[in-house]
């Protein structure tokens, strides 16, 4: 299995994992109901500040499990969705943030990136 990554809804960067060599920032995970949960250095596998975003997602759709969260996401149905922002006042909305098609590591070497290590 790779790794799972988003684009922030509020910055529009690619959330970077602690081994790609892309410095890492500090994300925010929130729910629908005003919690948050910050994550300084993300390792890649879906965990900020210790709450697991398939988890959190299944726990908004009335589930409980990582297995079923995923199961939600890659459904083809409507479903509540966690938020990823780097603003710690971003305020929950009712929109999927956008998977990271280089899964926070693939990144293409050749691009001039300032957030390079």
């Amino acid at each position: 299995m790779g790794f799972f990554s988003w684009i922030t809804q509020d910055s529009g960067k690619s959330i970077a994992n602690q081994y790609s060599g892309k410095k890492t920032f500090v994300v925010y995970l929130k729910d629908n109901k005003g919690n948050s949960w910050e994550e300084t250095n993300y390792d890649g596998y879906g965990i900020f500040g210790g709450k697991d975003f398939y988890e959190l997602l299944a726990e908004m759709n009335g589930k409980k499990t990582r297995d079923e969260g995923i199961e939600i996401a890659f459904s083809k149905k409507r479903f509540l969705s966690p938020n990823l922002s780097e603003d710690s006042l971003w305020e929950w909305v009712d929109e999927e943030p956008e998977h990271c098609p280089d899964q926070g590591y693939f990144y293409d070497d050749s691009e001039d990136d300032e957030d390079d290590l």
